[in-house]
């Protein structure tokens, strides 16, 4: 047995235990505040794990592959069958009426011809050229995809849990951001407006304020749009029939990964789920070529069996009978049949050979793809936590020098604007460093 091999049996008793243990598990349930006299109903909150589990619960398509896990092992099962003899069991009675003419009393005689039998036979082939074999290895390989493809619907999955849990996560922090605009911006309204009643001001001021207020409160409804949608988005993936809100978590922070470049391009190439379906399909494939060349060979099948015959319906007495045959079959021609399941057995094998090649390829670009999102969102967050320092400080400083009358209200406008916009810059590199690495989980197919 090769160590791929040994590989994708490890894996797929660990895939297996593991989908074991999901259907005993209980169902994780959405949490629902219940709302006080008078409020609004709010909307059922899910942790991250929770909506992973939930998702994968309620999702068609990795049903869809479950229940080729257990058509493949039914296959198999189907196989192991095709090494035991065949038995079959009969029995049968009849009952038919005789008439005859007596001569020396010149009548016809009336009477029955009653019989019962019963028998067993079996029999088993002896000699399949090795069909037997390559159709085992070829039912075992096709299991071993299916349960590959399990994995790798699994984590796909989760990640587009992570990723509706992570918009609405976003979205939330997005209106966060946009409600301290929509703060600020009054705040800036109303001082214009007391600068202009006392001389200080003027009307161009109080209207640039006006219109800044404005638009902090249309990309407040902006957010919260968003939002909506992102948690409908959350409760079609997790199986609500409605929105369902994430539960804030703590604030997020880059986090270094245990295996460095190297053992990511490793670990992908050897045990991720889409190389381990295309393997397992490499292998199905050549041992349904070698099952198709058997077609060249001939058959030899051994059977018996076994019969009793008796006129009374009784157990007692009657007769028996037994047989046994060897036999020997081999096809000289069929429409060369046999030349094309070969030839369409040696092109599926050569596709899914070429499929393998391609699979190690595209998984490699996807992991620099991954890693190179990863990586800029890392920095982003560094720049960006850095830009949200340095506009706060701006803003706080020119809000002092317009209150002195030193800044105008365009200073203290564009100080502003670059605050929300370096906030909303952190947010979204934030939530995209956090997506990229569930990415990057779903391609090397483990938890990182």
């Amino acid at each position: 047995m090769t160590p791929n091999t040994c590989t994708v049996l490890a894996r797929c008793a660990l895939v297996a235990l593991i989908a074991a243990a999901t259907i005993a598990a209980p169902h994780p349930v959405l949490a629902q505040q219940a709302p006080s006299a008078g409020q609004a109903v709010q909307e059922p909150t899910v942790t991250l794990e929770q909506a992973v589990e939930l998702a994968q619960q309620h999702s068609p398509a990795l049903a869809q592959r479950l229940g080729s896990v257990t058509t493949s092992r039914s296959a198999e099962r189907v196989q192991v069958g095709t090494w035991l003899p065949n038995l079959s069991l009969s029995s049968g009675a009849s009952l038919s009426s005789t008439e005859r003419f007596n001569p020396q009393t010149n009548t016809t005689v009336s009477g029955s011809s009653d019989s019962y039998s019963a028998g067993l036979s079996a029999s088993v082939d002896v000699f399949t050229a090795g069909r037997r074999g390559a159709q085992m290895r070829q039912a075992r390989a096709n299991t071993d995809a299916a349960l590959a493809s399990v994995v790798e619907q699994r984590f796909a999955v989760a990640l587009q849990a992570k990723q509706s849990f992570f918009d609405v996560r976003r979205a939330d922090e997005l209106i966060r951001v946009a409600e301290a605009r929509v703060t600020r911006a009054q705040q800036s309204e109303e001082a214009a407006q007391r600068r202009m009643a006392v001389g200080s001001g003027t009307r161009s001021d109080v209207l640039r304020a006006q219109l800044e207020a404005n638009q902090a409160r249309q990309a407040l409804l902006q957010a919260q749009s968003q939002r909506r949608a992102a948690t409908y988005a959350l409760g079609a993936v997790v199986g609500a029939d409605g929105p369902v809100a994430a539960v804030p978590g703590a604030e997020i922070e880059p986090a270094a990964l245990a295996l460095s470049d190297d053992e990511l391009v490793q670990l992908v190439e050897r045990e991720s789920p889409i190389v381990l379906t295309a393997q397992a399909d490499v292998s199905a494939n050549e041992a349904g070529l070698r099952s198709a060349r058997t077609q060249y060979f001939p058959t030899l099948r051994a059977s018996g069996g076994y019969d009793w015959f008796n006129q009374d319906a009784s157990f007692s007495g009657g007769r028996t009978s037994w047989s046994t045959r060897l036999s020997l079959s081999y096809p000289l021609f069929n429409g060369f049949s046999r030349e094309d399941a070969v030839q369409r057995a040696s092109v599926q094998t050569n596709v899914s050979r070429i499929q393998l090649e391609a699979s190690r390829r595209q998984i490699r670009a996807d992991l620099e793809r991954v890693l190179t999102s990863l990586r800029l969102a890392e920095e982003q967050i560094v720049l960006a936590a850095e830009a949200v320092e340095v506009a706060a400080e701006d803003m706080r400083v020119v809000e002092e020098r317009y209150r002195l009358g030193a800044a105008t209200s365009l200073d203290l406008l564009q100080s502003q604007t670059a605050l929300v916009e370096a906030e909303q810059t952190l947010v979204n590199a934030r939530y995209d460093y956090m997506i990229a690495r569930a990415q990057l989980e779903a391609l090397v197919g483990r938890q990182l």
